[in-house]
């Protein structure tokens, strides 16, 4: 039979995780720290600052973490779905005889292998090597950004005045 109050734990769940997020944006706007700086006011997305025209070519780099992101993804995608299994599979074979879960835990190391041969790859390439001279880069793009901003409006306020 139906019961409503069968969810009343589920919709007081549902009323911590919410005020637990609204807590923590309310916090961080009072409390946090409040310094700033063209950098920090500049946008930014996926390691690339949207400097120049939107038609740019992009860094491989970019991609290989968009593909390594999706290389975890599906890594626990598969992985989870196993983990809850694999104690049913050890019963099955000590019942049967039948090597399930062995051949299942090879597979699984297989696959967790390949993952990791995937994440080598990505670190020798150097894909995740954000390093100082990639923000020192930025900064001096974001100063620039912000110099050729103030040029402007002061040509704008001196077009208006008329000098």
């Amino acid at each position: 039979m139906f019961h409503l109050s069968d969810y009343l734990p589920i919709l007081i769940m549902f009323f911590v995780a919410a005020g637990f997020a609204a807590s923590q944006i309310i916090a961080t706007q009072l409390f946090g720290p409040k310094k700033k700086t063209p950098t920090k006011l500049m946008p930014y997305e996926c390691g690339k600052d949207p400097i120049g025209s939107a038609r740019e070519r992009f860094s491989v780099k970019f991609y290989n973490v968009a593909v390594d992101f999706l290389l975890f993804d599906i890594e626990v995608l598969f992985l989870v779905p196993f983990a809850v299994a694999f104690k049913s599979l050890l019963v099955e074979e000590a019942a049967t005889g039948i090597a399930f879960g062995t051949t299942a835990f090879i597979a699984a190391l297989i696959f967790v292998l390949m993952v990791i041969a995937g994440l080598v790859y990505t670190l020798k390439k150097g894909v995740l090597d954000w390093s100082k001279q990639a923000r020192i880069e930025a900064r001096a793009e974001a100063k620039a950004l912000s110099l050729a901003e103030r040029k402007a409006r002061a040509r704008a306020i001196a077009e208006r005045i008329g000098v």
